[in-house]
């Protein structure tokens, strides 16, 4: 079979020859107690860069001793792309939340062999999932195997937004001294009240290691937790999003990414929130309005935008978040820590040996299955797309 792999670019310097740690903290089971990704076997040490072109995902020796193709590349955007080429007639196509291989509905239709499509990570939203159904594509993802990386991400975007360290380490680096300009945008999180839309694993994770903190949580979900949960954290649950957004300093999104969400704090929603509010968004770019938050900082309705994701991935070179105030952007990778990377390798490799000996694939990976939403897709997803716009992201010039 052919595989089709679009991974994002390796270091500008090259790969490199050494890390800054020797091995890695061995963890057995995610807090839920699932079990970490458990391929047979494994052909990289954890801790090397995978997710990049030179990393394959650690898939070449398996895959072609096994006698298939592996095509690997990170031309993916734009006419005459490298994976366009190839798609055509890929059996399996594996693309990365961070760098999204957009497999629209046009794509899938030239894709007569495409079989499963699998995110090398957490959140299958680049991939046109009704379009997906509709030609029996699977579509399956690595659960969980981020998630607890993406936590940890928010906690920083919060506490580093809160107390203005992107301006104070600016000062530092620019020879600066000047204490008031550092601190005159800089408060404690401590007392703050900080909610999040959607309390599912990366939520819920993102409010546990908040609580030490000794804020007030609040959480709006389709589910509501158990009443255990709440009561341990001391939750206040919302049925809105509306109604939690008027009393939280803080919001972070959580969220995946289908037509429900997408645009959810435009200009309307934002308004809602308290004066001076804060957003920190590691879920996906287009459930936040471009413009809207831009607007947003400018005026002083946000105090700041703390944004893990953009729409489309890479941003164009113009993106209004690049440059807007008082903003606190990364380039999608609080899901691609160098820990994470084995994990979701080794889950790419088990979805992969499962596929080719005709097993189960676990129902936590799932997200389409035999035409019909399955899995994490049927308690996360809605049927339809939010590919559409993608084109954009050839716009983006490396330098």
């Amino acid at each position: 079979m052919k595989v089709l792999c679009i991974l994002y670019d390796d270091p500008k310097g090259g790969m490199p020859k050494s890390y800054p740690l020797s091995d890695l903290p061995k963890l057995e089971k995610y807090p839920d107690g699932m079990t970490l990704p458990s391929p047979k076997g494994r052909d990289f040490t954890p801790g090397q860069l995978l997710g990049c072109v030179s990393g394959e995902l650690g898939l070449r020796k398996f895959l072609e001793s096994n006698g298939h193709e592996l095509v690997v590349t990170n031309s993916k955007d734009g006419d005459g792309c490298e994976a366009d080429k190839h798609i055509v007639d890929a059996d399996i196509v594996i693309s990365q939340p961070f760098f999204p291989y957009y497999l629209t509905k046009e794509r899938i239709a030239k894709a007569k062999n495409l079989k499963m499509a699998i995110t090398a990570g957490i959140g299958s939203d680049h991939v046109d999932l009704q379009a997906a159904m509709d030609n029996k594509i699977d579509v399956v993802e690595v659960t969980f195997c981020n998630s607890r990386s993406v936590a940890e991400h928010i906690v920083m975007m919060i506490v580093s937004m809160v107390r203005d360290y992107h301006n104070q380490h600016r000062i530092v680096n620019e020879g600066g001294w000047n204490i008031a300009d550092a601190v005159q945008r800089s408060y404690d999180v401590e007392g703050m009240h900080i909610g999040t839309v959607a309390a599912g694993r990366i939520g819920l994770d993102a409010l546990r290691k908040m609580k030490p903190f000794d804020v007030h949580l609040h959480y709006f979900d389709r589910h509501k937790l158990p009443d255990s949960v709440e009561k341990e954290l001391n939750l206040t649950f919302h049925e809105s999003v509306e109604s939690m957004v008027k009393v939280c300093d803080v919001v972070t999104i959580n969220c995946p990414l289908h037509p429900e969400t997408e645009n959810l704090f435009d200009d309307e929603m934002i308004s809602k929130m308290k004066k001076g509010a804060y957003i920190v968004n590691t879920a996906r770019g287009k459930i936040c309005n471009r413009d809207a938050i831009a607007k947003a900082l400018k005026s002083g309705q946000l105090s700041g935008y703390a944004g893990d994701v953009w729409f489309p991935q890479p941003a164009p070179n113009d993106h209004v978040w690049r440059t807007m105030p008082n903003h606190g952007m990364t380039p999608h990778t609080s899901g691609t820590s160098l820990s994470a990377q084995a994990r979701y390798a080794d889950g790419v490799r088990e979805i992969l040996e499962c596929f080719f000996e005709g097993k189960e694939i676990r129902n936590q990976y799932l997200i389409v299955k035999d035409g019909q939403l399955a899995g994490m897709g049927a308690h996360s997803y809605s049927k339809g797309s939010a590919t559409s716009g993608s084109e954009e992201a050839a716009k983006y010039q490396k330098k």
